[in-house]
């Protein structure tokens, strides 16, 4: 099957041309990468993740890590869907962690103290934990004909920290010891975005309850206004968001962006997330620019979530750009571990140990995310 993506990709249409057809539904996905190794890939993590000690915290609970727990959840449900009846093991532990915190809120201590960590921490670990509760457990609830009574409670817990005034209104302080691109200064519009794109998809018209209209609104006019300042990383983001919430970008916006990412595309197909912003590793090393798991699976997903084949804002390098970037997700897939390649904008960190594969876990769980896609 592999082989045949290639060879579909190299007779794709020149991006000068419009008349490239979009994949059709399971294309590319009939045996043409291993959702089972991906699976048992995510779940080796997640496991891993439980087990280390640096990620314990209170009341028994462990850290919910937007490197690897977030996109594991986001993720791992869809690959259920072949053939695994059940929760899987990880899936239950991470649940029953997160669930605890959200049933336990008020008692519960932020992840880091200002104490150990400095001014701020306490605020900014509480802000960034209550939006990665939300969008947690409103990824189970997909599918669902309403939002489960834990999950709401988790969004309350996320609007109620949310800045209602000032620059950032509409926005949460972020999680900030300048780790790019999850713990850093851009990661306040990211996680932003993402909640925004929880909030559209939640079952039960939960984007339109009354109860939250004015703090939507707000998170929506935050993204809306801060989006031209942001790196590309953050503007895909925002695409992906784009999906739920039609009023986000402007039909010129997504036209730009997709233009940008046309440029940006390398031959093999893939995207590079060091070319999506201006980072700088704390060791000064160079940074990887080779085409990786986490670029290339956010780009794919947030073309295909904004309406990469819907008139009214279609380009015509479209669908050969998106056609590319899913044939590199599949010929790129380890399998041997099931896993994608991404690699530390940081440090030049071993790509073997355990802390080396965090931006693996993120790839893996995109790559993931943008191939089940194809399915549905």
């Amino acid at each position: 099957m592999v082989c045949a993506i290639l060879a579909a990709q190299e007779k794709a249409a020149p991006a000068n041309e419009d008349d490239t057809p979009p994949p059709s539904k399971g294309e590319w996905a009939k045996g043409g990468w291993d959702a089972r190794a991906a699976a048992q890939y995510l779940d080796s993590r997640e496991a891993w993740w439980q087990g280390w000690d640096h990620a314990n915290r209170d009341h028994g609970t462990k850290c919910v890590s937007c490197h690897t727990q977030a996109p594991y959840a986001l993720s791992r449900p869809l690959l259920r869907k072949k053939g695994e009846p059940t929760l899987s093991t990880g899936e239950k532990a991470m649940l029953a962690d997160v669930e605890k915190r959200v049933r336990n809120w008020d008692t519960m201590l932020p992840f880091y103290s200002d104490e150990k960590y400095g001014q701020g921490k306490e605020i900014e670990s509480r802000n960034a934990e209550a939006v990665l509760n939300a969008i947690i457990l409103a990824s189970y609830d997909a599918g669902k004909d309403k939002l489960s009574d834990l999950a709401r409670a988790a969004f309350e817990h996320a609007w109620a920290l949310q800045s209602k005034t000032g620059p950032d209104a509409g926005a949460w302080v972020w999680q900030n010891f300048n780790y790019a691109p999850w713990e850093s200064k851009e990661s306040q519009y990211h996680w932003a975005a993402l909640m925004a794109r929880a909030v559209g998809n939640a079952p039960g018209k939960y984007r339109d309850d009354p109860s939250i209209r004015d703090q939507a609104a707000l998170l929506r006019s935050y993204l809306r206004s801060h989006y031209d300042a942001q790196p590309l990383l953050n503007k895909v983001a925002t695409l992906w968001a784009s999906g739920s919430n039609p009023d986000l970008l402007s039909d010129t916006q997504k036209k730009a962006l997709t233009a940008e990412l046309t440029k940006r595309q390398h031959v093999d197909g893939g995207w590079s997330t060091t070319e999506l912003g201006a980072w700088e590793r704390r060791d000064k090393t160079p940074l990887a620019t080779g085409s990786d798991g986490y670029a290339t699976g956010l780009i794919v997903l947030a073309l295909e979530e904004a309406g990469a084949y819907e008139e009214g804002w279609r380009l015509r390098t479209r669908p050969a750009l998106v056609m590319r970037g899913i044939g590199w997700l599949v010929a790129n897939q380890d399998r041997a571990t099931g896993s994608w390649p991404a690699w530390s904008l940081n440090k030049d960190r071993d790509p073997k140990s355990d802390a080396g594969l965090f931006m693996t876990d993120a790839a893996t769980g995109y790559a993931v995310l943008a191939l089940t896609n194809l399915e549905r």
